[in-house]
């Protein structure tokens, strides 16, 4: 019985190599690999010295030899498969032990595996025949297998054959990703890991499982309490994470299904907390509350006094974790990777996927467009507005101060109702409107918005611009006395 061991990752690899050559397994072996098992005291024969044919090309050949590709792919139920390997005096290779060359940890061309995936293939093919092991993770249960039956089930075979075969389409996806020209060519590759299996979908009665494209973002963040995160939690909290990452002065963001429901900043992530809180006490009933600074037990200590799903931030202190633990299905999660944001956003559709560039930016341009300027208050609060009004639901409309949001309207199907509804709630939880702005995530298609903001107070608007009746909306906010800014940049969200 012959076993090929060729791996670049060698963790535990000499205990396998150990274990199978007690079983009576006699180790093939190339390069590095069979130096660290001679090293170890394993029997190795070289492939080299097997095939009578030396490494050549800087090793780029070695294992592509047909005494190595006969061995693994002959069929041991076809008679003329082994006729054949008998005469040309080629042992049957029974147990295939690769991994490939790290790639995604250092692109280039010499990163470029081609013997490896050419076995992993050739093996997976055979599985039927031979055992492909390309994963660390199953030496142990191989190894345990084969000294109680020695052997492994058809169905084992099988797993192992598909776990190989994800290897080399996930590699090949990576190389070609960084082969392509175009940022969006004829093909997206993105090869996915399940990272977790979740209790359910958005609703009980769906499936819903985190896959990963990356090792950074929601795959690598840490939590440190609470009730395993659903699928609304993450993705209420994704949301809640890319709103916070708008500021940089010591900020809070509140999120309840994806909409801001309070924002602010302050002196600290306390005080920050306090404001957005109160922006909208009711809607913030358990929601999600992101920072973007390190949690301490005075904003802990805010924290508790209410019912939250999860806590985002880049860290916690000890202290801060301690009193959170009161709350002991309160999720509390930090992202150690923060401030990643993809660069590509996708969404589903029936038979496809829509894809395009993030929107990472806030404005073209600031133009002010009215008579009246606005007031450096106002400028301050016209862009803390902009900056929610971004990550609302369209159609948007944020009722915000200069450092804190007073009113959301969100997801309406027209652009006046939704400064009704901000309006509405600004006052329902006493949020006086003096000196509050009013921010768009599109252009105003009726000066009724403008009007229905005046009567409610506001004297200062920001929008994107681009309305054919561009010229009444201004016209209307000049009788009225307002301020108004174009962007030139929308930001809808659907």
């Amino acid at each position: 019985m012959w076993a090929l061991i060729s791996v670049y990752y060698k963790e535990g690899i000499t205990e396998f190599a150990r274990g199978l050559s007690e079983l009576g397994y006699r180790i093939l072996s190339t390069g590095n690999t069979a130096k660290v098992l001679r090293d170890a005291g394993i029997k190795v024969v070289d492939v080299s010295e097997y095939t009578g044919f030396p490494e050549i090309l800087n090793g780029r050949v070695k294992t592509l030899h047909p005494k190595i590709h006969a061995g693994i792919l002959a069929d041991r139920k076809n008679p003329e498969h082994m006729k054949t390997l008998k005469e040309l005096g080629i042992e049957p290779i029974d147990i295939v032990v690769v991994n490939l060359y790290p790639f995604t940890e250092n692109p280039s061309v010499e990163m470029i595996d081609i013997g490896g995936p050419t076995m992993v293939r050739a093996a997976a093919k055979n599985y039927e025949n031979v055992i492909i092991v390309t994963h660390a993770e199953d030496y142990s249960w191989v190894l345990e297998r084969l000294k109680e039956k020695g052997e492994l089930t058809l169905e084992e075979r099988k797993d192992l054959a598909r776990k190989a075969f994800m290897l080399t389409s996930t590699y090949d996806a990576h190389i070609y990703n960084w082969l392509e020209k175009e940022r969006f060519g004829d093909y997206m590759l993105i090869p996915l890991k399940k990272k977790a299996t979740l209790r359910y979908g958005e609703n009980p009665h769906q499936k819903g499982f985190l896959y990963s494209h990356t090792p950074r973002g929601f795959s690598n963040i840490v939590q440190h309490q609470g009730k395993p995160l659903s699928f609304n939690n993450i993705y209420d909290a994704d949301a809640a994470y890319q709103l916070i990452l708008e500021f940089e002065d010591p900020a809070c963001a509140i999120i309840k299904h994806t909409n801001p429901c309070g924002a602010a900043q302050g002196k600290n992530i306390t005080e920050a907390f306090e404001k957005a809180f109160s922006c909208d006490p009711v809607s913030a009933y358990g929601g999600i509350v992101a920072f973007n600074r390190i949690v301490d037990p005075e904003t802990a200590e805010s924290l508790v006094k209410h019912f939250f799903e999860v806590i985002i931030a880049p860290a916690y202190s000890r202290k801060a974790l301690e009193i959170l633990s009161a709350k002991e299905n309160l999720r509390a999660i930090e992202m150690p990777d923060w401030g990643h944001l993809e660069d590509i956003n996708m969404k589903q559709v029936t038979g496809g996927f829509l894809l395009q560039t993030a929107d990472d930016k806030l404005y073209e341009n600031l133009d002010v467009v009215t008579k009246r300027e606005p007031t450096p208050d106002e400028w301050e609060a016209l862009l803390f507005g902009f900056k929610v009004v971004k990550h609302v639901k369209s159609n948007a409309i944020v009722l915000a101060l200069k450092d804190k949001i007073v009113g959301v309207g969100a997801g309406q199907t027209s652009r006046v109702d939704s400064v009704k509804i901000a309006v509405m709630k600004a006052k329902s939880f006493g949020h006086g409107l003096e000196g509050a702005v009013m921010a768009s995530d599109a252009f105003f298609p009726f000066p009724d918005g403008i009007e229905e903001a005046h009567k409610a107070g506001i004297k200062a608007v920001i929008q994107p611009g681009g309305s054919i009746r561009d010229k009444e909306v201004i016209e209307t906010a000049d009788r009225l006395g307002m301020a108004m800014v174009f962007t030139r940049m929308r930001h809808f969200k659907h």
